[in-house]
């Protein structure tokens, strides 16, 4: 928590910590002074020293209670968490006050118990984000769902939202949560959070190369590894004019890989053509034809590979659809590449990917 940050608390108590001088005894005033500057110079340990003297000189119900209040005060002023919410709740101050304290003092649980019983937005928010820190994701779920319906939709819980549902591994929940995100504000940033997510996640290199396709498509492409595992698959994948294109984005590189990724990228946009018409010909390799198309951006010869691919119900038919969809959604045909990624199937690994397809051409 920043300095700035604990003032913020320390000011909501200093009101009520400082001293009146007739209220208190003069030892007790000349000890709360001392604590008053020391937590304006940050000194943690003058601070203690200070309050065990008020402390140790209070004798009325009234000086205990101003000596608390200033514990409060200084106490947080220093960071000390634990100790300010310790005095404060000694002299009855509400849980407004004392469950953001103990939720800085990482007594995480007793900070989600007042701040249940406190009610209200702020410690709702407190509750979801106490959740979070203490590894609990479905529990951040159901307090992040109840800040939504008693706050509204807020973009911040909708993130934070999608985050523990990405934890607990709630992908239908995760999907449905950033597809209200990207509605609302469908930019570059927006996708870059979503895909960057997914992007750490194991798949299979059918997948990834089509996250890789949409995370160029939509602008979130910026990391030169990215640009380079992206060639590498397209490569694998017989797209290598895409593998090209990734690579001259990334502005090239004068390491031994980098310049032999190049070679390979450019011998085989070399052949390209000839080998999409050859392997666009034979039903078990039309996948790798469509492929091959795809790179060459010829979109409609793209397509009819990919539906030989699809016809002959092989082990690629699912990889077909949704790089048949991505064909369609990059030729402008936006509702014909929502309709074929609907049609991918949920067991192929490519599901995720397509519904992901499917949202940009719903958005863009």
């Amino acid at each position: 928590m920043s300095i700035n940050a604990r003032l913020l608390i320390a000011a909501s108590l200093i009101a009520a910590a400082a001293p009146a001088a007739a209220a208190v005894s003069p030892a007790v005033g000349k000890a709360l002074n001392a604590a008053t500057a020391a937590a304006k110079s940050r000194n943690a340990a003058g601070v203690a020293a200070a309050i065990g003297q008020a402390r140790a000189a209070a004798s009325t119900a009234e000086e205990k209670q101003k000596t608390e209040q200033m514990a409060g005060f200084a106490f947080t002023a220093v960071g000390r968490y634990a100790d300010a919410a310790a005095a404060l709740q000694a002299v009855g101050a509400p849980c407004s006050q004392l469950g953001p304290l103990y939720y800085q003092a990482g007594q995480l649980d007793k900070a989600v118990s007042i701040a249940k019983s406190c009610g209200g937005e702020a410690s709702q928010i407190l509750v979801a984000q106490a959740y979070t820190r203490m590894g609990r994701p479905r529990d951040a779920i159901a307090a992040y769902n109840n800040l939504i319906r008693s706050n509204g939709a807020k973009p911040i819980y909708l993130e934070n939202l999608a985050g523990a549902q990405f934890k607990s591994g709630d992908k239908v929940g995760y999907l449905a949560t950033t597809t209200r995100l990207i509605k609302a504000d469908p930019s570059p940033n927006r996708w870059r959070v979503l895909l960057t997510e997914l992007q750490g996640q194991n798949m299979r290199s059918e997948a990834k190369l089509a996250l890789y396709h949409l995370m160029m498509t939509t602008g979130t492409l910026n990391r030169p590894q990215d640009f380079t595992d992206f060639a590498k698959l397209a490569l694998i994948n017989g797209q290598a004019a895409v593998a090209k294109a990734a690579l001259d984005k990334a502005g090239g590189g004068s390491d031994p890989m980098s310049q032999k990724l190049a070679a390979a990228a450019g011998a085989g946009v070399a052949k390209e053509g000839a080998e999409a018409v050859k392997l666009s010909a034979d039903a078990k390799t039309a996948f790798k034809g469509g492929n091959a198309y795809l790179g060459l951006n010829d979109y409609a010869k793209a397509t009819a590979a990919y539906d030989k691919a699809i016809a002959a119900n092989g082990p690629d038919a699912d990889f077909a659809r949704v790089f048949k969809g991505i064909a369609a959604v990059k030729g402008g045909q936006k509702a014909a590449g929502i309709a074929v990624f609907k049609q991918v199937n949920e067991k192929s690994g490519m599901k995720d990917i397509a519904d992901l397809w499917s949202l940009y051409a719903s958005v863009r």
